[in-house]
């Protein structure tokens, strides 16, 4: 058995300080999942429309509990 000197980056889910227009929950989401971040914001503006505004308290919930990126 052998030791592997490879060791994949693990991607963290934070909120982005660069890319954000409010709290930058979807910018950061973006990052993670490797997507542009206008495609997330208007999958985001759609969800609140067709959810008829349920979408708003998952955004806040995002806002609240997910991290800021480290700088």
């Amino acid at each position: 058995m052998t030791n592997s000197v490879y060791t994949p980056e693990t991607k963290k889910l934070r909120r982005s300080k660069s890319d954000k227009m409010l709290t930058g929950v979807c910018g950061g989401w973006a990052t993670y999942l490797g997507i542009d971040a206008n495609v997330l914001r208007i999958g985001m503006v759609a969800a609140v429309f067709l959810s008829v505004g349920i979408a708003i308290p998952v955004y806040v919930a995002a806002a609240i509990l997910t991290p800021e990126e480290d700088s």
